[in-house]
């Protein structure tokens, strides 16, 4: 077995370790490294969407067995995130995507923000959204595909946000990603093809072994440390994005 494959495996299962367990970053931490060694946007996000429809199946297994899901709020963010990451993945077979990062950046740099605050001010009643989760799924899922990451932090973070329970949230979010995954993953594979299967091997591999960890995490560790834990990630990422485009 080569380092280079045993990096891959590593990178899968921090990435799906932190990703299990705050809904978040798996995609972010695999492209980063991809595109470090020089692979093409497209590739990357082709690589880790293929990679990710293995992880976020064993994720999303996990977190069902452990409760950690409300099936009506997978089932509306799911669809939406299916028409849009298929939308997402044809526009960035062809286009770059790197012209709106800077806004998605600032976004996710708010809501990081809005989840520390909520973390430490006063507990109170939680609820799953009625609203807005068909259009967030939908943004998340072509943010995703054209970012080559991004649906945890988008959708997470926006029904942490809004007050959604957080060990539901999480686990409803690890769910619906898999189909979503599995949608953009397809539509790549008709419009540039799949490459780099080592790669993705080693990022699958990793995945699946971290998957039940990250549920067990969120299943026990209490609401606000889950806040916490979510809005120190995203502010982390964004400002890691916005100083990459500054620079």
């Amino acid at each position: 077995m080569s380092n280079d494959f045993l990096v891959f495996m590593a990178v899968g299962f921090a990435a799906q370790l932190v990703d299990g367990a705050i809904g978040m970053a798996y995609g972010v931490i695999s492209s980063s490294v991809l595109l470090s060694v020089g692979v093409a946007p497209a590739t990357v996000s082709a690589c880790v969407h293929t990679a990710e429809t293995f992880t976020t199946g064993a994720s999303g297994l996990a977190h069902w067995r452990l409760r950690n899901i409300d099936r009506s709020l997978v089932f509306r963010l799911a669809i939406p995130g299916m028409i849009g990451g298929a939308i997402g993945a044809y526009v960035l077979s062809g286009v770059p995507g790197d012209s709106i990062r800077p806004f998605i950046s600032a976004y996710l740099l708010l809501i990081g923000l809005l989840l520390l605050w909520k973390a430490y001010r006063a507990s109170r009643a939680r609820r799953m959204p009625e609203r807005g989760v068909a259009p967030l799924g939908f943004a998340g899922g072509l943010l995703d595909a054209i970012g080559g990451g991004g649906w945890g932090a988008v959708v997470t973070s926006t029904l942490l946000g809004n007050d959604a329970p957080p060990r539901y949230a999480i686990g409803s979010v690890n769910m619906a990603e898999f189909f979503v995954t599995l949608t953009i993953s397809l539509t790549f594979f008709a419009t540039i093809g799949l490459q780099l299967w080592p790669i993705i091997a080693g990022l699958v591999i990793g995945g699946v072994v971290a998957a039940p960890f990250g549920a067990f995490t969120t299943k026990y560790l209490p609401p606000r440390g889950l806040l916490c834990f979510a809005g120190v990630v995203v502010i982390i990422l964004s400002c890691r994005d916005l100083l990459k485009l500054l620079s």
